[in-house]
């Protein structure tokens, strides 16, 4: 849950070498350039763009890949990858209708409708209606059967609408399918304390969050389930593993400010808060 347990992070900065003798000055390398424009190569091809693309989203130029993943979809009108691709750019954006517009036209489009339907799906979890969530994730599911991915979806859609024990079940059956996956074990954990199982909750947790493989995310969200139990020692313990003191104590008081709440609004506001 990033809102509340933000662990620290070290941030290594990359060295820039400059040679002696010579001012720094901005390169715009322009991957649209054309011949007869600026005397570049050919215009790229589609499977170029789709390379270029998610090369700067990686990168983390969402803009520049919105608008190579565009060109891509002009030069491959039937083919629903592109604009799925820039729904998601513009999901990551914050650009929920915008990204829904996407995903439907790529819905549209024959072939495998998966990406689309799970990115559509996504959209409407953003937007705050989990109930039009499941319809695209049904059909996803029965595009691809038993994929962990969009079972562990399904689940959070379960938790957002209140259903808790049925996101239980699809969150099993997750985890029958790949064993130990980190994020159906935390979101089954989570589930369990919203629906106040905390001790089968911290036993579900506990041996992946505090083994060898155990990450700030998992160690965190078993602080927030010692928490919601009133435990505080063990909540503080655990989370003095990855946070500072000032960030414990405000995790310790935010605890105490869900244990307040009704079981509705402690849900809603730990859902939320874990995006």
């Amino acid at each position: 849950m990033k809102n509340f347990a933000a662990p620290a992070v070290l941030v290594m900065a990359s060295a820039v070498l400059m040679l002696p003798g010579c001012e720094p000055f901005p390169v715009h390398l322009d991957p649209l350039s054309v011949n007869g424009r600026d005397g570049g190569g050919p215009v790229p091809t589609y499977a170029a763009l789709m390379r270029i693309g998610a090369a700067a989203r990686a990168g983390g130029d969402l803009s520049s890949a919105l608008g190579v993943y565009r060109r891509a979809a002009e030069l491959a009108p039937s083919d629903p990858a592109p604009l799925v691709a820039a729904g998601d750019v513009l999901l990551q954006m914050g650009n929920v209708n915008e990204a829904i517009v996407n995903y439907n036209l790529a819905l549209v489009l024959p072939g495998q409708s998966t990406a689309a339907q799970v990115g559509l799906a996504k959209a409407y979890l953003k937007s705050g209606k989990p109930q039009l969530a499941l319809e695209p994730l049904s059909k996803a599911l029965a595009e691809t059967p038993n994929d962990p991915k969009i079972l562990l979806l399904l689940g959070v859609t379960n938790d957002f609408s209140g259903q808790h024990s049925e996101a239980q079940e699809i969150y099993r059956q997750g985890l029958s399918l790949a064993p130990g996956d980190p994020s159906l074990t935390v979101d089954l954990a989570l589930s369990l304390a919203l629906s106040g199982n905390y001790s089968v909750a911290i036993a579900q947790l506990q041996p992946l969050a505090l083994g060898p493989a155990g990450a700030p995310r998992e160690r965190q969200s078993l602080a927030l389930i010692y928490g919601l139990t009133g435990n505080t020692v063990e909540a503080a313990r655990i989370g003095r593993i990855d946070l500072d003191e000032v960030s414990v104590e405000r995790n310790l008081a935010y605890y105490q400010t869900l244990r307040q709440l009704s079981p509705e609004a402690r849900s809603q506001a730990i859902l939320s808060a874990g995006g």
